[in-house]
């Protein structure tokens, strides 16, 4: 069986009394944290016991900022209800008007989006035909400006983008020029050097022309002066000796 409806009186124990203080206490106080986390709302909750003790919560704000805010709204409230009593005559006046308007405009939306259309008549059918017709051409009449405005910036980035293109290669090239340049320049110079390192030997010497051998005579040619410049004389023993002759002849 379930637990039966508790009744709302006093709790004449004393001991139950605060033992059922501390349990509601703490589920207050949990729930407060749990509106205050779900919602997003300030919370401020003050409770004391009969003893007098305090027991508060508050939200990330201080209490005394929520305290600060209750009593600016009540003195703002209690000024607007006690200014003019016929002002507040006016707006219960304008309620019911007010919400009839918001009735025929949640109406009329949902006659917008296709729904609730079996009340209506032929001719409110052709109305509202005309003003979605309507609404659907200046729908696309924005949407075809949007598009053409989207087309028009597409090709302004493209033109942008085909001179940076055309300014990137042109860049390029003049670097490779540049570089052959500079690659010419330098291979110039180690040309120059490189034929230069290269020297024409020297032709070489004419060959030692040797006095002929005459069988039985004198050496030919002019005689050399020795260095006391006297004449030099042939040698008696200018002839051959016979194994030598016979070899020649051979």
């Amino acid at each position: 069986m379930g637990r039966g409806r508790v009744q709302l009186k006093r709790i004449e124990n004393k001991i139950s009394r605060q033992v059922t203080f501390s349990k509601r206490r703490s589920g207050l106080l949990k729930k407060a944290h749990e509106i205050s986390v779900l919602c997003d709302a300030e919370v401020a909750l003050i409770v004391f016991s009969t003893k007098g003790k305090l027991f508060e919560y508050s939200t990330d704000s201080s209490m005394e900022r929520i305290l600060e805010r209750y009593e600016r709204y009540s003195i703002s409230e209690r000024q607007l209800l006690s200014s003019d009593p016929d002002q507040q005559a006016n707006w219960s006046m304008d309620y019911p008007k007010l919400t009839a308007r918001i009735e025929v405009l949640q109406r009329n939306l949902r006659h917008f989006v296709g729904e609730d259309l079996d009340p209506l008549s032929l001719r409110e059918l052709q109305n509202l035909e005309q003003q979605l017709d309507t609404a659907l051409k200046r729908i696309r009449t924005r949407k075809n400006q949007l598009m053409h405005e989207s087309i028009s910036e597409l090709q302004k980035k493209e033109k942008t983008l085909v001179e940076q293109n055309n300014t990137l290669a042109k860049k390029v090239k003049e670097k490779e020029k540049a570089e052959q340049n500079n690659r010419a320049q330098w291979e110039q110079p180690n040309i120059g050097q490189n034929s230069n390192a290269y020297v024409v030997p020297p032709p070489p010497p004419p060959p030692l022309q040797l006095p002929s051998l005459t069988i039985g005579g004198n050496f030919g040619g002019r005689a050399v002066e020795e260095e006391d410049g006297t004449e030099a004389r042939p040698s008696p023993n200018t002839l051959m000796p016979p194994w030598l002759l016979r070899h020649v002849n051979e």
